[in-house]
């Protein structure tokens, strides 16, 4: 599905490099390899603050225990997404309430969002989800209209720009309270290891955020509030700001690939293509087709005899799984979520995906349907 083996290679030499003189320094936590990857996707994305931390999930964790929300309270979250998501909700004792997504974007959908607000209601979680922004003008009018924060999850649509209707344009994950990231190695821009970050726009919830992923402690051994351990170690962030430089750059293959795929694929009966919004660009952290003849399972079944990756995100849906039984009780069917349960398949999309290869993944899709 990725083939980061190729992409290394290209930037093999700055990041040998990099990598040992961290060893040779010894300075594997902390110090000015982290400072700079902070400082430079801070600048990158021009928002305040960029708190580093060990990975996608503890940036959630975190930025839900900096809110200050109390048990039991309520917080509305896509049911079409990672599992990540929804379960540092609930691991926080707060209540997730699973909502549909549209069928278009796949991304949350902000009338379903309005439905589902109630007293306990405290916050709002889009994910934008597999390279493009969920529609956040929207969804900023509803959480200002009942008070309600928005803690977005980014991790697969780092890059991606926001274009809201007066011509303002942000980038995604700096639009919220905060926003949340993940650098899993397959992710757009991604580490060689774990590692994630937040972003946030206010000074005062920056800093509580960086005093949480630290032990809760501003300074060394006194201890404010209750916190974790979780930071990016100096290795990751020497990866991480050296392929910062190289993002716009992925983005743009990972579209062209879009398109050449899109192009393929046009008009077919049983075979729709990817989306675009009109609100945000699309940087590709997934190519997920939707095939409406019922027969996804067997053409991944076919696809994988044939040696052409290919995985389903996701096969069953937040609210059906076991885990989250005790919060959704009252939720029966989500037809949006539970239609893309059946019909998603996402092919292969990366950097280095070439023309040639993409001809041998589209004549064995296609062949499947002859």
């Amino acid at each position: 599905m990725v083939d980061l083996v190729s992409q290394y290679q290209k930037i093999k030499t700055e990041v040998d490099q990099a990598i040992l003189e961290v060893i040779s320094q010894a300075t594997f936590i902390g110090g000015e390899r982290v400072k700079s990857f902070k400082n430079n996707l801070e600048k990158y994305l021009n928002v305040k603050q960029v708190i580093p931390c060990a990975n996608g999930t503890d940036a959630l964790q975190i930025a839900f225990m900096a809110l200050g929300l109390k048990p039991g309270d309520e917080v509305i979250v896509p049911a079409f997404t990672y599992v990540a998501t929804a379960e540092v909700i609930a691991l926080l004792h707060l209540k997730p309430i699973l909502v549909d997504v549209n069928m278009d974007d796949f991304n949350i959908d902000v009338n379903e969002i309005i439905e589902a607000i109630g007293p306990k209601t405290k916050a709002i979680v889009p994910v934008h989800l597999f390279g493009q922004c969920a529609n956040m003008e929207e969804i900023m009018k509803v959480a200002n209209q009942h008070n309600l924060y928005l803690v977005e999850d980014n991790a697969q649509a780092i890059g991606s720009d926001y274009y809201f209707k007066n011509g303002k344009t942000q980038k995604a994950g700096t639009i919220s309270d905060i926003g949340c990231t993940s650098f899993f190695p397959s992710k757009n821009l991604g580490c060689y290891g774990d590692g994630g970050a937040m972003f946030t726009n206010d000074e005062e919830l920056g800093k509580k955020i960086t005093m949480i992923a630290n032990h809760g402690q501003s300074v060394q051994y006194y201890h404010d509030v209750v916190g974790v351990n979780s930071r990016l170690d100096t290795i990751q962030a020497s990866v991480l700001d050296i392929k910062l430089k190289h993002l716009d750059e992925y983005a743009v293959s990972r579209r062209s690939a879009a398109d050449y795929y899109d192009n393929a694929f046009k008009d077919h009966q049983h075979i729709i293509t990817p989306f675009r919004n009109k609100h945000s660009s699309h940087v590709f952290h997934q190519y997920t087709l939707r095939i409406t003849n019922g027969q996804r399972d067997a053409l991944k079944e076919f696809l994988s005899l044939n040696q052409i990756p290919c995985a389903i995100y996701y096969p069953l849906p937040l609210y059906k799984q076991k885990a989250f039984a005790p919060f959704c009780e009252e939720v029966n069917y989500l037809p949006v979520t539970d239609q893309l349960c059946k019909e998603v398949i996402s092919l292969p999309i990366h950097t280095e995906l070439s023309p040639e290869s993409q001809n041998i993944i589209i004549d064995k899709v296609l062949s499947f349907f002859k």
